[in-house]
């Protein structure tokens, strides 16, 4: 890749990497696995980003890429997050510290989430992220009525675990 789309990526990677870090957020139990699959995200989407066409916004791209990332080692790995060697890349990306106090008051519901299944949690994410129904099944790759009904279930499901 040329400097010019390097130096785009990494700009954009920066503008909105509080996607990844939710999405970490969402598949990891500690700091460690955090950072982990914050790097093998990033990773992936270094590698992906010369196939981004601008079809759709680079946040709903992001997502998706993150949350199959994500999804992809949670299963593949059943918890314990392989990363790959991130010294190859010639780039530095100045990272926000990430404030687990910050988040104090979604501990319960994070917690209530992580029981979800993979889809569901993803679809709770972008839900929270106040993407609308069709950004939704662009990102999950569903039907914008496959996405209001798996919603409406999911929502019964967390009511369950929260008020059981």
């Amino acid at each position: 890749m040329d400097k010019t789309t390097e130096e785009k990526f990494v700009t954009l990677l920066e503008e909105n990497q509080n996607i990844v870090h939710k999405i970490c957020r969402l598949y990891t139990n500690n700091r460690d696995q955090h950072n982990d699959l914050f790097q093998e995200i990033t990773i992936q989407l270094w590698r992906a980003f010369p196939k981004f066409r601008g079809d759709s916004k680079f946040s709903t791209w992001m997502y998706r890429v993150g949350l199959n990332t994500a999804i992809t080692l949670y299963r593949k790995s059943k918890r314990t997050v392989q990363t790959q060697d991130f010294d190859a890349v010639m780039f530095r990306i100045s990272s926000e510290e990430y404030d687990d106090t910050v988040e104090q008051q979604l501990k319960l519901m994070y917690s209530a989430v992580k029981e979800l299944n993979d889809i569901d949690k993803a679809l709770v994410f972008l839900y929270l992220e106040d993407k609308n129904y069709s950004e939704i099944s662009e990102t999950l790759g569903i039907t914008e009525v496959n996405a209001r009904v798996k919603m409406n279930r999911v929502k019964k499901k967390l009511k369950k675990i929260l008020n059981p």
